[in-house]
Order: C-alpha cells, then structure tokens, then sequence
C-alpha cells in the first residue's frame, strides 16, 4: 500500500488533534503503519495548529513532505490556504466554511481572503466545501465541527464506517460519544 498523507490545520480549540488522531487509529486499525506529528505553534491563543498524520505499509517519517498531502482538511477558511505548499497537486480538500479572523488581519491593510473556496479550486485542488458550524448547531453543540469534517473527509478514505465509529468510542468520553457519533454520520452525509 502507497503512502497516504492526510493534513489537518486550523486555530488552537478547534479540536484539530482529535480530529487526527481518529485518522490515525483508523488506520492503525486497518493494519497500516501510521506516524502523526503536530505543531501546536500559539495554540492557547487562537494561533495555528497542525497536524500531520501518514498511513501506509510502512511510513519512515511522521512529517508530510512539501508537495506530498494526498488529503487536507482545514477546520478554518484563512488556515486553508496557509499549507498548500504541502499538497500534491488535484488533493482533495476538505474546507471548513468558517472564518476565524486573527489579529493581523485588517480590513484596509491586510484584509481577510475573499472566497476561499474558489481560490482552492483555481488551485486546481478537489474542494468539498462544508458548513461545520450550521451542522453542530442542528446537532446541538458547537464542539463536533472537528469530527464533522472528518466524516466528511471518512467518505473518501476507504475505511469501514464501522471502524471509525469504533475508534470514535475509544477516543471521546463516553458521555459524548452519541453526540459525536451523530456529528460523524452528518459530516458524512454533507459530503455525500
């Protein structure tokens, strides 16, 4: 089996460690070698977070080479378009249609990045663009955008529902786990 490399980013709270770790044990449990390294930068203050995580038969490093992200997901708009040097090129990107706005962006000097999606696609990257935040809130906490996008990103990778769910128990307290379970199966459907 190829390598595969999935690229999480998005701001310190977002859940983005979580959200790869899920990843990661998916493949683990599929009988892949896995390495995931994360960046965590000024986390606590709404800075950048990344992560990587690599399956395959047998993976060397945990870092994904410039150039080399088969996947990317990004729990926020701006944080999107910061990593694009680290996908190959026709990935397919999993896009959060949320916009965090940090405290370099001004309206005049620096604004914020205007359509997000389509600068992706002009990219020439596959975009499945999906509204989190309007998900979690039909499912009744803002907390399971992380793991909304990763049943959206599930649809693409391969590995049995049932195995995600399962690693979904293992990871997530047990008082969370039907809220998290139903986020996973609304991120699917988005992206189906």
């Amino acid at each position: 089996m190829a390598i595969t490399s999935v690229l999480f980013s998005g701001v310190g709270g977002q859940g983005i460690i979580l959200a790869s770790k899920v990843v990661g044990r998916c493949a683990f449990a599929a009988g892949c070698d896995v390495k995931e390294s994360e960046l965590h930068g000024m986390a606590q203050r709404g800075g950048s977070v990344i992560s990587h995580v690599r399956f395959g038969d047998v993976v060397h490093s945990p870092l994904i080479p410039q150039g080399q992200a088969d996947f990317y997901v990004a729990l926020e708009e701006l944080e999107g378009l910061r990593y694009l040097s680290f996908l190959k090129p026709g990935a397919l990107v999993v896009l959060n249609r949320k916009q965090i706005v940090p405290a370099t962006v001004h309206p005049e000097t620096n604004p914020y990045p205007d359509d997000v999606m389509a600068k992706l696609e002009a990219g020439g990257f596959q975009v499945v663009g999906i509204d989190a935040a309007e998900i979690a809130r039909r499912v009744g906490n803002m907390k399971v955008e992380n793991i909304i996008l990763v049943g959206a990103l599930s649809r693409f990778l391969g590995f049995p529902v049932e195995t995600w769910e399962t690693v979904i128990r293992e990871l997530v307290p047990e008082k969370f786990v039907a809220l998290n379970l139903q986020a996973f199966h609304a991120g699917r459907e988005a992206a189906g």
